[in-house]
């Protein structure tokens, strides 16, 4: 594309296939990265090293090692999902794949005619990029509120090269840097998520190559443990948002801290949390907060949410989910 496109949808359709990492016609692959948390001043704190094999949309590998957590998982060419694993992974380290492999919006909510969109040049920091926002709408009689749909992702793109840059979405911002090519898809060997000025992860690729496709890596090892086919993350498929949204039925405010409001601490408190298939929190894990003391009371009261369960073709199904918690003086 050698000038600004006009219209949005071109330009996604055309970014699309330097981002499809799941298609038959990939080359089996192998990809090490080294990942690290920044704690509440911004500062590196954990690191952890992640892995992944690729041999075919079936048949792939993930493995994350990080001090007493490690786990490995493996998809299959019968469709099952095997995991080994010691430790529970953090909400942006078990997204890593998404993060590197699947930052665009997806192509068949775009296809859909659900997805809202909109286009225009930005300035951001010294780089003149089309930004497309696109906002999921509800389904076609469909009682479900706009609100609790999310907000418009917006994706700034390089308009000669359609190469990704910049992601904002309703929480975080991700930075895409050190542009290379593998197989003619374009990959950053180092991007950095970030909430507002404030460093929340970053993941940086040390070494991508080809592999045969009997590495010994993909083999399926004595005693993982399989899981069900509902339960698997299924990297090979974008999520065409075919999800039936459940409502949130149960919201507890959070208490307002004494301490805090002396201190005159306030701010959003950032979350991630699975909805399970009862409509309960679980696995809650904060993001970002501008104060302990709001942390905890954020995280007594959303513990406490419950929701419809979340449908997908009317059975309920886990969902990963992102809560905010707004603390205001003035509120």
């Amino acid at each position: 594309m050698t000038k600004p496109p006009n219209d949005p949808q071109t330009l996604l359709k055309a970014a699309a296939p330097h981002y499809d990492y799941f298609s038959d016609n990939m080359k089996p692959w192998h990809l090490k990265a080294t990942y690290q948390f920044y704690d509440a001043k911004g500062k590196p704190a954990e690191q952890g090293k992640w892995e992944y094999w690729w041999a075919s949309p079936k048949v792939y590998r993930r493995t994350w090692t990080r001090n007493n957590v490690t786990q490995s998982d493996w998809y299959t060419a019968d469709g099952s999902y095997h995991k080994q694993e010691g430790g529970s992974l953090r909400y942006f380290e078990r997204n890593i794949s998404n993060i590197l492999f699947k930052p665009l919006p997806p192509e068949k909510a775009i296809e859909s005619g659900r997805m809202k969109l909109d286009l225009k040049m930005t300035s951001v920091g010294q780089m003149q990029l089309a930004c497309v926002s696109a906002a999921l709408q509800p389904k076609n009689n469909e009682k479900l509120a706009a609100s609790s749909l999310p907000g418009p992702g917006v994706y700034c793109f390089s308009p000669s090269s359609e190469a990704l840059r910049v992601f904002y979405d309703n929480y975080f911002i991700y930075e895409y840097d050190q542009l290379v090519k593998t197989q003619n898809r374009y990959l950053s060997k180092q991007v950095v998520v970030m909430y507002g000025n404030r460093k929340l992860f970053s993941v940086a690729i040390d070494t991508i190559e080809g592999i045969s496709l009997e590495d010994s890596a993909l083999a399926l090892p004595a005693g993982a443990e399989i899981e069900s086919e509902s339960s698997q993350a299924d990297d090979s498929n974008h999520d065409d948002g075919g999800v039936t949204v459940g409502k949130l039925i149960k919201k507890i405010p959070p208490d307002y801290p004494e301490t805090a409001k002396m201190a005159r601490q306030q701010g959003i408190v950032v979350m991630a949390a699975v909805i399970g298939t009862d409509g309960k929190i679980h696995d809650l894990e904060t993001l970002f907060s501008p104060s302990q003391l709001l942390t905890k009371s954020a995280e007594d009261a959303v513990k406490k949410w419950e929701y419809k369960p979340n449908l997908l073709n009317g059975n309920p199904v886990e969902v990963e989910t992102i809560v905010n918690v707004t603390f205001s003086l003035g509120g």
